[in-house]
């Protein structure tokens, strides 16, 4: 089966144990702290969102990853979730996105979200390169 086509058969442990690799890919083994307390926490929302959203999801590949960051981190900016815009930006960012970029959504957040979507989305975007500049 091609990575854009679902496998009825295959089972949700197996598209879960694929959107963990996936995860650790993105993330260069560093698994974001938010997925531990939802694997905690939340076990049935954390098996879906590894299962489904990036053991079906991330896996397809319509579009690099790189593209798919950077289309999330605008989604994510403008519904104002600044917590995803850190963790899909730093994907972005491992994947061979620039600064330039992850700023220049910052600036087209203007249109669908507005000025203050776009301040949330800058405070989030300033914050996680700050962050990855301290290590």
């Amino acid at each position: 089966m091609f990575a854009n086509t679902i496998d009825p058969d295959e089972t949700t442990a197996a598209r879960r144990r694929r959107g963990e690799k996936i995860v650790e890919s993105l993330s260069g083994g560093a698994r974001p702290a938010s997925l531990d307390a939802l694997d905690r926490d939340f076990p049935f929302l954390a098996n879906a969102v590894h299962a489904y959203a990036v053991g079906e999801l991330f896996a397809r590949d319509v579009l690099d990853v790189r593209t798919r960051q950077l289309a999330l981190v605008a989604a994510f900016a403008a519904l104002g979730l600044g917590d995803f815009i850190k963790i899909h930006g730093g994907y972005a960012l491992n994947a061979g996105a620039t600064e330039d970029e992850l700023k220049e959504i910052v600036y087209l957040t203007t249109i669908p979200g507005g000025f203050p979507r776009a301040i949330q989305a800058s405070q989030a975007v300033s914050e996680l390169l700050a962050a990855r500049s301290a290590h």
